[in-house]
């Protein structure tokens, strides 16, 4: 009897650990880390919002995010700012975003980017909007960008210029 409850008590721990959501901050798929997963709140009426998160290849082989999705979006696309000829543009990434080997990716404002068209409402400040990434390898990987301020630059509050993404010349 003893032994059954103990047996109970540790399922039900554990099933609690599982149920947990995972943070935005570390979800793994995969030899994929993703972290620091956040976007910026928009205006009534906005139909387009950018996602930014950090993505770590801990192994060997490469990955490639190829796409995404989510319920708050009519379509998710991966896009790419640059300067060209000193004008600023942005494209899509019709073969996705590499992520190699021993390397990370950081999707932030400036840079690489998620692109969500066709919002069905606003982002608010402190809202969690849950996404969905699809790559390659790692397959479909489920996760929460943290709403920030408007006018914010990195997650969390910390608008420094450390988590800009170099964009190229």
């Amino acid at each position: 009897m003893k032994s059954a409850l103990k047996f109970l008590a540790s399922a039900a721990l554990l099933a609690g650990l599982f149920a947990a959501p995972a943070r935005a901050e570390d979800i793994k798929a995969g030899d994929l880390v993703i972290s620091q997963a956040w976007s910026r709140a928009t205006p009534g009426g906005a139909k387009i919002a950018g996602g930014y998160l950090t993505i770590e290849n801990k192994g060997t082989a490469p990955d490639r995010l190829i796409g995404g999705s989510g319920d708050i979006a009519g379509k998710v696309e991966i896009h790419e700012m640059a300067v060209n000829n000193g004008v600023m543009t942005m494209r899509p990434l019709d073969k996705g975003l590499a992520i190699e080997p021993g390397k990370t990716v950081k999707l932030a404002p400036g840079g690489y980017h998620l692109m969500m068209f066709d919002l069905k409402g606003p982002l608010k400040q402190g809202e969690k909007v849950p996404v969905t990434l699809e790559f390659e390898k790692a397959g479909k990987v489920n996760l929460s960008l943290d709403v920030q301020g408007v006018g914010a630059q990195a997650p969390g509050g910390a608008d420094h210029s450390g988590g800009h993404m170099e964009m190229k010349k």
